[in-house]
């Protein structure tokens, strides 16, 4: 809606807030607000009027729900409510006129849906959810509009060198550190460790979305995301072993798709047969980190991986990340790993098993339980050097840098990490 931005008002604005005018009506939305940790207290007898009168001295709420049925001139109410709802807002009505022309006519308004009484539970939820997709996503004509998405790939070479621990931590800190709503997309269907590794449960999101690509869309990311904290969801698996998975890979694209329009952040956790499969996963993909171990077989299949990127997602910036070094028990030096694959290491994390074991007892991320070890400060250097990307940069108008300038300027940077 679009009264003036009070930001006084705003830093005491309420998640919802209704105004309807009948019993039947409160009665069903309260246990829904609850359901959503409002309180139901936020549903209040009266209709558009009374909501009219309430916000000229008040806060706007972040999602606002009013009852048309005692209107004799909907549209106008409407109008009237603009002038006191600040923007923001995102404004859901009901009433009992079954009309489609008054119903576009609302919409184009600026309200967000238009429900026709007597409504559902399910109408509402889906109506809340589709709001509050709404209100995640960028602004027009804010600085959303210019932020670059920064999707990040994360690929073990061997199996079992830490891909999946490391990409958990990575979208931990673009959360809580960088401040970024971030999301962890873990294709991993049948062994996925994303949600295992923060201590929840992963649902059946991603293996309905890939049973039935056409049903992705905004709500249903919204739905099948678990929620990890406030700035990080996860979007994870443990299909059954017996059920194998047949897909060409439209509902991983699609999925990256909707994620990049919600979130700020991606990070995609790819085991590396899937690269092989559905190339077209990295085809938006900024940045890889590519996790390895300094070991022969991970030498080899870093030269391969590195030509096949190299082919496949020339735009994206490669970190290399030896994972679990431990000088005394490497099977080749650092020195004769970068000679091979003839580029340096970016990262060396050290080997630290006792941080590992903490970690997976606290059902939390390496990033997260061990904030302070030499583990926790490397991986989070890896964060800050990808933060970079999406960092914003006063200057960044007058320069109007392209994706690729900023991709080159801060991959070909001096590398970091433990010194040879």
């Amino acid at each position: 809606m679009n009264a003036p931005f009070n930001p006084t008002a705003a830093a005491t604005r309420h998640p919802f807030a209704a105004y309807v005018c009948d019993d039947l009506s409160a009665e069903l939305l309260k246990p829904l607000a609850f359901e959503l940790g409002w309180p139901p207290e936020s549903v209040s007898k009266g209709g558009i009027r009374t909501a009219i009168q309430s916000l000229s001295v008040s806060a706007s709420p972040t999602i606002l729900f009013v009852d048309l049925s005692d209107c004799a001139d909907p549209l106008g109410d409407i109008n009237a409510l603009a002038e006191v709802c600040e923007p923001g807002t995102a404004v859901i009505a009901c009433g009992a006129i079954n009309d489609v022309r008054m119903y576009r006519e609302l919409l184009n308004s600026g309200i967000q849906d238009y429900l026709l009484k007597p409504f559902t539970a399910d109408q509402v939820r889906d109506s809340f959810a589709t709001a509050q997709m709404m209100l995640m996503g960028p602004r027009h004509g804010s600085a959303d509009d210019i932020r670059i998405h920064l999707m990040t790939a994360v690929i073990g070479v061997r199996g079992g060198v830490g891909a999946s621990t490391v990409a958990s931590s990575l979208a931990w800190l673009m959360g809580e550190t960088g401040g970024h709503s971030t999301a962890l997309l873990d294709l991993d269907v049948h062994f996925g460790t994303g949600a295992l590794s923060l201590d929840l449960e992963p649902g059946r999101g991603l293996t309905d979305a890939i049973d039935n690509p056409a049903r992705i869309d905004g709500l249903f990311l919204e739905r099948a995301l678990v929620k990890a904290n406030d700035k990080l969801a996860v979007l994870s698996a443990e299909a059954p072993i017996g059920n194998p998975i047949v897909t060409d890979g439209q509902a991983y694209y699609q999925l990256q798709e909707e994620m990049k329009a919600a979130f700020e952040c991606t990070v995609v956790d790819i085991p590396r047969h899937m690269m092989i499969q559905h190339p077209h996963l990295f085809h938006d993909v900024q940045s890889v980190v590519l996790v390895v171990d300094l070991t022969l077989a991970a030498t080899r299949d870093t030269i391969r991986i590195l030509a096949w990127l190299k082919t496949n997602a020339p735009q994206a910036g490669v970190l290399i990340v030896a994972n679990k070094v431990a000088p005394s028990l490497t099977e080749i030096s650092r020195k004769d790993f970068e000679s091979s694959i003839e580029r340096s290491v970016d990262f060396l994390l050290p080997y630290d098993h006792k941080q590992v074991v903490n970690a997976a007892k606290l059902g939390k991320s390496i990033a997260d339980a061990g904030k302070s070890s030499k583990l926790g400060q490397g991986i989070g250097q890896i964060a800050k050097k990808l933060l970079e990307l999406v960092t914003e940069d006063d200057t960044a108008e007058t320069k109007k840098a392209s994706l690729l300038d900023e991709l080159v300027t801060i991959f070909k940077a001096k590398p970091s990490g433990v010194k040879k």
